[in-house]
């Protein structure tokens, strides 16, 4: 049987991000809705161009977002929360992006929230008690019509239904999620008769939650679904990130045509799983990393193939997960070294991978694939990877560099004289707008239009306009900006040895959002200070207290593409020490209230809980590790957002970050409940606003939330701040919500103030 393959999806933002630039048009009015649908349609039909031309057989339909493809399922689904309807509601693209992000005068954003454990974010369904479910958005079958239209071989993907209903939330009154299947399976019945009838071989239908540990209900639940999905059309039950080998008694016996499972990120006992499953089923397997840019070990491969190949002749090679973690193509990047760029493979290149290694098991021969692998091989020789310096001092960590001199209640105390900040300070999170100037700037003097006296100038420029506007607005502590940072994890990475970078890397991390994540190709250290320079000038200009702004060890860690040939707690463990070099320079210069960001601490958890200890050992400890050595007068902060903090508290607690700031306007404060339950001994900045809408808060909104923050956390132990950076939002806006947010504090504190007196 020849050996065919596919991808689980691919990139949907463009080679030159041409969705992104499209979206923000049409958000600010500059582009039709009838010209954004058609750069949707040329972006389609580029990516299914490419891969064909790249050598896959089957070719992904239904894996285009214009937002993101849970919020696209919801809106399949008709499941739109009634806040975000038009006067007739209607279903329409104008919907979708309401949903997304938030609407004029104060109608809030659905939440968002990771996608597992990877930085893509999604819109996160919202179920209430007596939803009607109707088919409401034919963008799947329009698609696939599109892709049949021009001659492909089709292969539809919807995220599965469990899956949906993991992902959401229950609002309002309570009840069993599940109760909301026997309103929506008939409409993914009919998606499937839909798809049948246009002649297709298989659907893609996604269950990742099958990597989970999950519930007896929830596994129960799976059965019954399949067997109403059962014989309409074959499905191809597609499972990603991890093992599902721990479920495989129940997976087994679902009414389905086939499993994907994925052999990078999930560690399998093949002999056993094969002889598990049914020897008629299609067995998908995903060993191209969709999640990293690495050249792929295909001789590995292929050997490894040729074995399963003797209990399991039914098979197909794919991706691990979908490509969209990844960038567009290889080909565009003109300013990689020639060593370097021979280590990787992006999105285009990992479809050429996929066809050299099944026509090498079509054909068994591995030469057609031997001198694809040699740049892998020849990289472990490489005097760019390994550093003895590094190495020696990792070994030379002692115990006592994991933690403060004293503990919060000594440090507090402290504190509180040094910087006699008033009750419920405000700040914000660290960036400020980046606007067309900055960027200029900085692409300027990168291609040397500037030379570096005229870029410090005009940074310092931006620097002082920042500190004016926030003493104008009275904020408490006070940032510097940012404007010299591109990305802050990429500012990080081009400051430290270890990494390389692309110049069109970029992936989606939500909406129009992007990010070009730097490669870590080597050891890591830091060669000299990082962000003295512009957090000493920024003190220089005011009385009032500057924060230092640094991206943490985790978060740069997996907000970068890492080597695969050590363990993620080698690399973040060298990261910190190089952050803890910077930290105790922005001590000695007088910066004495530092921000070390973690956003990503969450999204590193492993999917199962049976493996979180290791890794929020490590995570915690690199964490403290950045921090250690200052004095207890210096104010340790920490950020994170957009993730599920539940789980992770202890761990959390453990970080003993003076302050941590943390997303909960979107959310409308619910995370607060995790602080409250736990009683979180330190400092708290519930975010007051959410950066990602173009909404302005206004001052009794911003009341409101504050009024239930203050119901969690102790008066004393309260700052007011944005959810995050401003860096995405225009002036205008970023200086009429910061208004409202001191003037939203200073009210509050004058009615504490009354109510004392009384």
């Amino acid at each position: 049987m020849k050996i065919l393959n596919h991808t689980l999806g691919f990139p949907r933002i463009g080679v030159n991000r041409e969705l992104k630039k499209a979206q923000e048009k049409y958000w600010s009015g500059n582009l039709s809705k009838q010209d954004l649908s058609s750069v949707g349609y040329e972006l389609r039909k580029k990516n299914w161009q490419k891969q064909k031309e790249s050598g896959i057989d089957y070719i992904p339909v239904g894996d285009f977002a214009w937002y993101d493809h849970v919020l696209t399922t919801s809106m399949m689904l008709g499941n739109i929360p009634e806040r975000h309807n038009n006067i007739i509601s209607s279903v329409d693209l104008d919907c979708l992006f309401r949903i997304a992000r938030g609407h004029a005068p104060d109608i809030a954003a659905s939440e968002m929230t990771k996608w597992f454990n990877t930085n893509y974010h999604y819109i996160v369904p919202e179920f209430y008690k007596d939803k009607v479910f109707k088919f409401s958005w034919k963008q799947i079958l329009d698609e696939v019509d599109e892709a049949l239209s021009l001659g492909y071989k089709v292969k539809p993907i919807l995220l599965g239904p469990i899956t949906y209903l993991w992902l959401g939330k229950v609002k309002g009154k309570y009840f069993d999620r599940l109760d909301i299947l026997k309103d929506i399976i008939p409409i993914y019945k009919y998606v499937l008769k839909e798809l049948s009838k246009r002649g297709i071989d298989f659907v893609q239908i996604d269950e990742p939650v099958l990597v989970l540990e999950l519930p007896k209900k929830w596994q129960d639940a799976y059965y019954d679904v399949y067997k109403e999905l059962f014989g309409i059309t074959k499905l191809l039950l597609t499972t990603y990130f991890d093992s599902i080998e721990h479920n495989i008694e129940f997976i087994r016996d679902l009414p389905v045509q086939g499993i994907h499972i994925d052999l990078v990120f999930g560690k399998y006992n093949l002999n056993n799983f094969i002889s598990k499953i049914p020897s008629e089923w299609m067995l998908s397997l995903g060993v191209i990393n969709g999640r990293n840019i690495w050249r792929a070990d295909l001789v590995k491969w292929f050997k490894s193939i040729k074995l399963i190949l003797k209990n399991h002749r039914k098979i197909l090679i794919g991706s691990s997960c979908s490509l969209l973690h990844t960038p567009v193509d290889l080909e565009t990047e003109q300013n990689l070294d020639a060593e370097a760029k021979k280590w990787f493979s992006f999105s285009v290149q990992k479809c050429i991978e996929l066809k050299l290694l099944s026509n090498a098991l079509n054909n068994d021969d591995i030469d057609l694939i031997t001198q694809w692998s040699l740049p892998i091989k020849d990289r472990s020789f490489s005097k760019r990877v390994h550093k003895i310096a590094v190495e020696n001092r990792l070994s030379n960590i002692v115990i006592d560099k994991y933690q403060r001199l004293n503990s919060y209640n000594i440090r507090t105390i402290e504190q509180n004289k040094k910087f006699n900040l008033p009750i419920l300070p405000t700040t914000t999170i660290g960036s400020f707008p980046q606007t067309i100037d900055i960027r200029k700037l900085r692409r300027d003097f990168k291609s040397g239009i500037i030379n570096k006296e005229e870029y410090s100038k005009g940074i310092k420029n931006h620097i002082q306009k920042v500190i004016r506007i926030q003493e104008e607005l009275d904020i408490d502590v006070l940032v510097h900006g940012e404007p010299e940072r591109n990305d802050m994890v990429e500012y990080f990475g081009e400051n430290l040895e270890g990494f390389v970078f692309t110049d069109n890397g970029w992936v989606q991390s939500y909406g129009s959002r992007c990010v070009k994540p730097p490669i870590i190709i080597g050891d890591i250290s830091r060669p000299k200070p990082i962000t003295i320079e512009w957090s000493k000038y920024a003190q220089s200009l005011t009385k009032k207290p500057v924060k230092g702004m640094l991206t943490g060890p985790v978060t740069i860690l997996f907000w970068s593409f890492p080597r695969e040939d050590v363990s993620l707690k080698k690399m973040a463990t060298q990261i910190a020490l190089a952050l803890h070099d910077e930290v105790l320079d922005l001590e000695k210069e007088k910066i004495e209230i530092i921000q070390i960001d973690e956003p990503a601490l969450r999204e590193g958890l492993p999917l199962r809980k049976s493996s979180w200890a290791e890794y929020l050992s490590w995570a915690v400890n690199v964490f403290r590790l950045s921090a250690s050595g200052v004095k207890n007068t210096t104010q340790i902060h920490t950020h994170m957002c957009y993730c599920e903090f539940n789980d992770i508290m202890d761990a959390i607690a453990l970080l003993d970050a003076d302050v941590i700031t943390i997303e909960t306007a979107r959310s409308d404060m619910e995370l607060l409940e995790s602080f409250k339950n736990f009683k979180y001994p330190n400092e708290v900045g519930p975010g007051v606003y959410d950066i990602h809408s173009s909404n302005i808060p206004s001052v009794k909104s911003i009341m409101m939330l504050l009024n239930r923050a203050i119901k969690y956390i102790p008066l004393k132990r309260i700052w007011i701040n944005p959810d995050c950076g401003l860096k995405t939002r225009n002036w205008n806006e970023t200086i009429l919500a910061l208004k409202n947010m001191v003037e939203a504090t200073k009210t509050l504190r004058k009615e504490i103030k009354n109510s004392h007196l009384k």
